[in-house]
């Protein structure tokens, strides 16, 4: 849906075109999006155009980005952990054989 909303204004009906969904599940999802201040939705005569609120994805987008730095960090962190580990483990374990010969 947002996806389609990128490129402008859109019905509910039009939203609903590309999934096989009923109308009650593609209102709730679209009222979702409207209260996480993605979606907007106004009155046109009997339609209500959705429109998306780029400023609202572009917050989003900046929160998982601060995201994925923390977690590609904790996975630097995990790998020089498990590099130290396994050279750690792997000279005590030709110790462990120089001395039993």
């Amino acid at each position: 849906m947002l996806a389609r909303l990128s490129s402008g204004e859109a019905t509910v009906n039009e939203l609903a075109e590309p999934f096989d969904m009923t109308q009650p599940s593609i209102s709730k999802h679209l009222k979702v999006l409207e209260r996480a201040g993605l979606v907007t939705r106004t009155r046109a005569a009997q339609t209500r155009p959705c429109r998306l609120e780029p400023a609202a994805l572009e917050a989003a987008a900046n929160w998982v980005e601060a995201y994925r730095s923390l977690r590609e960090a904790s996975f630097d962190k995990l790998d020089a952990f498990l590099k130290a580990s396994k050279s750690t483990k792997g000279s005590s374990t030709s110790k462990g054989k120089k001395s039993a010969k």
